[in-house]
């Protein structure tokens, strides 16, 4: 493809000479170690580096031009592009390398601070309950056409993006459903997508680290809505009981789905049964009404199912089926997941690293009537420290027992990170104590419980890692969890 159709629709601060517009181009790329012979490299500043240091490096291995947002350095050789927004750039350079597919494809993205992945695997089993072939992209994996994949990012980059869209074409699929995170919409991971339906979850405190301040927060969410480069998407599926909607202006035309518990929602959820088996309720949206049964425990997920119907009901797919992928969907990895030895108390493993998510797992383990509630938990480094004290006070309001410990400490110092949280813990008058070696504090708060107890250890959830300041290292709460319990002696057997 040349060059300038690959640019065609991209502000350029100058417009390419006719001999620069007919270069054949044969790959993008903003990765440098990945760039091969013709290809156009685009360099964008980093969060720890300038893309324009490795576009030497680039051109070494073929690349026939350059394409950044800043100026070329004085000692640049070759083909240099000055574009006005460099994530933009390569988003519409992408969508027009790839024809489009999003335009061919049905996309439906997620995005709200708690929700997001339990919401996608929900509308994704749902789709393939109806019998499409799909994609799923989001925090713990990538799915594609069946094929799992590791996740980079919660939303990749554009260029990722459009190339997993084109193979999921190639395989014959036709929806995606991702979770959008607000980095994505700030960046312009997701710039120019056509989207068929936009779902909102809740807004709560979090990465304020990038983005400062809530407002500025809220700002990104909504970028989804208003098409962020791209017409607005077709329908909107908006949880009516989070205040934030309120803030919400939605471009005429938009057919909105507004879900939730309280009355002035159109999707909601009535006569709901919660228990250790699930959840079980009527789904209400005007004349229609259905029943569905999930083996999803707690409230919060009645919001996430409602929002997979929501989304369900954008596309047209019948009550039926969507009752079917709602039941389908059996867990998802990390979030409320269960460790199961035969111990005769309960332990939970839950991504919640928010003061609300943390809040949202206590109320429902609460739901489930236990004699404590045993909350471990930790805050992340490098990350907004401001929520440090309110995920404190949030365990200690909420929990019997609370076990302070590391998360991914990163390049922070672990104590210095328990010290903030503890101001917050310290103001609620629980019994606690505080560990930063993570494993020693799962063993702590297993060997704590007792008969009728819920153990929740939060804040890794799906991870199989723990990122430490000079090193990453193999670290599952799951893994470490069942250890610990058959070092106490448990062992789940088959039932006959």
């Amino acid at each position: 493809m040349k060059l300038g159709e690959i640019l065609s629709g991209v502000a350029l601060k100058e417009p390419l000479s006719p001999e620069l517009a007919g270069v054949e181009i044969h790959g993008l790329e903003y990765d440098s170690r990945k760039v091969k012979e013709g290809f156009l490299f685009f360099a964008f500043p980093g969060s720890h580096a300038d893309g324009r240091q490795f576009a030497r490096d680039a051109q070494a291995r073929g690349a026939v031009a350059i394409a950044s947002e800043s100026a070329a350095p004085e000692d640049a050789e070759g083909r240099w592009i000055q574009v006005e927004h460099g994530r933009h750039a390569l988003a519409l350079a992408a969508r027009n390398f790839y024809c489009r597919p999003d335009e061919r494809l049905i996309l439906a993205g997620i995005t709200g601070t708690n929700g997001k992945t339990t919401t996608s695997y929900l509308i994704d089993s749902v789709l393939r309950a109806a019998g499409h072939t799909t994609a799923l992209i989001g925090t713990i994996e990538y799915h594609l056409a069946g094929r799992v994949l590791p996740a980079v990012n919660t939303t990749p980059e554009s260029l990722d993006l459009l190339r997993l869209f084109t193979e999921l074409e190639k395989q014959g699929g036709t929806h995606v459903t991702m979770e959008v995170s607000s980095h994505a919409l700030a960046l312009g991971r997701v710039y120019g997508l056509q989207f068929h339906t936009a779902v909102f979850t809740n807004l709560t405190r979090d990465h304020l680290d990038f983005h400062h301040t809530m407002e500025a927060y809220f700002t990104a969410k909504k970028m989804l809505f208003e098409g962020a480069g791209a017409p607005p998407p077709r329908a909107a599926v908006l949880n009516r009981d989070d205040e934030a909607i309120r803030g919400m202006k939605l471009p005429g035309g938009t057919e909105v789905y507004s879900y939730g518990l309280g009355p002035d929602a159109g999707l909601r959820a009535l006569h709901i049964s919660s228990g250790f088996d699930g959840l079980r309720f009527q789904v209400e949206w005007g004349n229609l009404r259905f029943g569905v049964a999930s083996p999803l425990i707690g409230r919060i997920n009645v919001y996430n199912i409602l929002a997979a119907c929501g989304t369900a009901l954008s596309y047209g797919i019948p009550a039926e089926t969507i009752a079917q992928g709602i039941a389908g969907l059996r867990a998802v990895p990390g979030r409320f997941e269960r460790v199961d030895e035969g111990q005769p108390f309960v332990v939970v493993v839950d991504y919640a690293h928010t003061d609300d998510a943390l809040r949202n797992a206590i109320a429902v383990a609460r739901g489930l009537n236990p004699k404590r509630v045993i909350t471990l938990f930790g805050c992340g480094g490098d990350r907004d420290r401001t929520k440090r004290p309110l995920m404190g006070q949030a365990a200690a309001e909420a929990s019997d027992f609370v076990i302070l410990t590391s998360d991914n400490p990163r390049s922070e110092d672990p104590l210095a990170i328990m010290n903030d949280v503890l101001v917050g813990l310290r103001r609620v008058d629980v019994p606690h104590i505080a560990e930063p070696d993570r494993a020693v504090a799962i063993a702590r708060a297993l060997q704590e419980a007792r008969e009728g107890d819920i153990v929740i250890l939060a804040g890794k959830g799906h991870e199989a890692y723990q990122v430490l300041k000079d090193k990453t290292i193999a670290f599952d709460d799951r893994a470490v969890a069942k250890e610990v319990l058959r070092g106490f002696g448990y062992r789940k057997t088959a039932k006959p």
